[in-house]
Formats: structure tokens, sequence, C-alpha cells
């Protein structure tokens, strides 16, 4: 009696009871499967564009920074350049002004050996307002027995004479000026001439030779000299060379131009001639 009043599930139940979990659980499955999908697609679908256009964003600053830092770094580069190009120059210009100072020293050494005659060194401290040096002042006066009417040379030639001294200074007046008129004579022919100044026609690199005899046979590149018969000038040097000589209009004498061997626009150092020139 006892055993027949036991409760039990036949195996059949107990089968389809698992069968029917097994589904279930597929079908959740597939169910969970399809949800998070979705989910996860339309996650991805907000997502994904926000995400792309922040990493452009990020992009752009990034290359902005360093666009900017790269700006930076060429003005700095920039700047010592420029920094170091106006030193440069600088030094350029001041090698340019030694190798000049340098090179009338050697033709100022040169000058000394080819003219026997006593002699100053002296630099120049100041001249006039033109453009050349028609009349300009020198380091050296009477202190240094400096006199009026002693003749100055440069470079390869005559520069001019001293018009006036003071203690320390000197004033020099040159061949090229308005005022200066220099007996001479063809160093070739011994052909008697003047040369006048004129600081027009220096402009164009030459100055007057005037006065020579119709007869002579000067042409163009003759050495003209300072002439024994000058009354201030000491005889035997350079004044130039001619050029473009003629017949003048009175038929009489000839003229044309003097290449003075001195550069007139460039003069610092020159040698004043302490013999001057004695006449009866």
């Amino acid at each position: 009696m006892k055993n027949k009043d036991r409760f039990s599930i036949p195996p059949r139940y107990i089968l389809f009871g698992l069968t029917v979990l097994c589904v279930l659980s597929c079908v959740l499955s597939v169910v969970k499967s399809d949800y998070t999908s979705s989910i996860r697609n339309a996650t991805s679908y907000v997502i994904t564009p926000l995400q792309k256009g922040l990493n452009s964003v990020a992009v752009w600053i990034s290359d902005k920074v360093d666009n900017f830092e790269t700006l930076k770094e060429v003005q700095a580069e920039n700047e010592r350049l420029k920094i170091r190009l106006e030193t440069l120059m600088s030094e350029n210009s001041t090698l340019n002004l030694d190798r000049n100072e340098l090179e009338q020293l050697r033709m100022l050494y040169k000058l000394d050996q080819t003219y026997s005659y006593p002699k100053v060194a002296a630099q120049v401290i100041g001249k006039d307002s033109s453009n050349f040096f028609s009349t300009f002042t020198i380091n050296k006066g009477q202190k240094d027995g400096i006199a009026v009417d002693m003749n100055v040379i440069s470079g390869s030639g005559l520069v001019g004479i001293v018009t006036a001294v003071s203690e320390n200074t000197a004033t020099v007046r040159s061949i090229i000026d308005d005022f200066s008129n220099v007996s001479a004579m063809i160093a070739v022919t011994s052909d008697f001439c003047n040369v006048a100044g004129d600081l027009t026609l220096i402009n164009d690199g030459k100055i007057h030779v005037e006065n020579l005899p119709k007869e002579s046979l000067v042409g163009d590149g003759y050495a003209v000299v300072t002439s024994h018969i000058s009354s201030k000038y000491l005889p035997g040097i350079l004044i130039g060379y001619t050029a473009d000589i003629a017949i003048d209009a009175n038929n009489l004498t000839k003229s044309g131009y003097v290449i003075p061997i001195v550069d007139f626009e460039n003069i610092q150092y020159v040698f004043v001639i302490t013999e001057r020139k004695i006449t009866e």
C-alpha cells in the first residue's frame, strides 16, 4: 500500500522537460544575441562618427601646435641668422678698410723709394665737403717741421701743396682744385705746359693741360711731371698722363687733359716733402 502511494515522475516527462529547457535556452540565446547586436549597432551608429570627429579635431589641434612650434623655431633661427649676417657684414667692412689702408701704406712705401726728397708721413684727418680731396687737413704741423709751400705726394705722384700750417696740423690744396696751377713738362719731350685744376672735370677723372707748343708731338699717354722752372714745385714729380691733345683755336698752342696718377677720391696717407723749392 505504501509503495502505491509514493509520488514519482515518469521518465518521459523528465525527458520532455529537459527538452523544453534546452529549446528555451537556445531561443533566449538567439534573442539575447540579436538584442545585444542591435544595441551595439545603434551605439556604433551614434558613437563612431562622434569619435571620428573628435579624432579629427585632436589631429587638427596637434598640427596647429606643431606648426606654431615650428614657426617659433623658424623665427628664432631667422633672428640668429640676421645677427650673424650683420656680424659678417661688419667684419667684412673692417677687412675692406684694413685692406685699403694696407694698400695705401704699401704705395706710400713704394713712393718713398721713388723720390729721394726728405719726407714726413702724415694722415688725412679732415677734408672739404666735396666728393674729392680738393682741400684737406693732415695731422702734422709746425712741430713736425711742416711749412707753407711744401709739396705733398701720395699714391704714385703729386697731390698738391701746403697752404696753411698750425702747431699740430696743416692744410693742403690739391692739384685738382680750381685755384691750382702747376708749372709742368712732358717727361719725354721736355715740352713745358701748365696743369690747371678743375673740380668739374675731375668728375670725369681728368684736369686741364694747357700751353703746349704747337710743334709738340705729344699724344695720348705721355707722362706729365713737375718742371724745374716751377717756383713752388720740386722737379720730376709725376702728375699724370696726357689725353685728347689738340691745337687750340689761336693756332699757336696745344691743350688737352691730364689724367691724374693720384686717386683724389680716396686719400688717407700722404708724404710732405720737407725740402722746399728755392728760387733765386
